[in-house]
């Protein structure tokens, strides 16, 4: 099979359910956008992590997978069958919970803005949480997201503040100093 059909040099391409749509089609924008974030955050494994970390972020790439399959789907107008697809549950979103409080158990209390910035790994989390915002921007705007993707704006809601809280997470561990905002400058 070749990796190129050929089928979108007319600026146009398919859904999951094979209706063809513009490229600029907002929810090609949304699922785009978390293609793109989960390549970000797949950077974030790159680093030196604990296992727990890896194994978190292997379990968020997956459902990024999953969510993108989702917003790829639509039935109406479909010309085949959409298969059953994995929808974002309640236990997901407690694991990303259930990370983001034992994360900030062990960090200093947050009293002031935080510049992005400190070292690469840092980074490349702020780097994430952008994106991560960006693609839940994009979500809302689908035509009925907030009833047909609650469980997946719950999950990328919680997804911005996890990269957030590991960016401290990671500044803390590498004694880094986190860099305050100062609104004198």
């Amino acid at each position: 099979m070749k990796i190129y059909t050929k089928t979108g040099d007319k600026g146009s391409t398919s859904l999951l359910g094979g209706q063809i749509v513009s490229k600029d089609n907002i929810r090609l924008e949304a699922y785009g956008t978390i293609d793109e974030l989960n390549s970000f955050i797949g950077m974030i494994r790159n680093f030196k992590i604990s296992d727990y970390d890896k194994n978190l972020i292997e379990f968020i790439q997956n459902r990024l997978f999953d969510i993108g399959s989702t917003l790829a789907a639509v039935n109406e107008g479909a010309e085949f069958p959409i298969p059953e697809l994995r929808k974002i549950k309640d236990e997901d979103i407690k694991y990303l919970e259930q990370s983001i409080d034992m994360f900030c158990n062990k960090l200093p209390e947050l009293k002031n803005f935080i510049i992005p910035a400190g070292s690469e790994l840092i980074s490349w989390c702020n780097i994430a949480r952008t994106v991560c915002r960006r693609a839940e921007r994009r979500i809302i705007s689908i035509d009925g997201a907030s009833k047909d993707y609650n469980e997946i704006i719950i999950f990328i809601n919680r997804l911005s503040d996890l990269l957030f809280i590991m960016g401290r997470k990671y500044a803390h561990e590498n004694n880094v100093n986190e860099i305050l905002w100062n609104n004198n400058l």
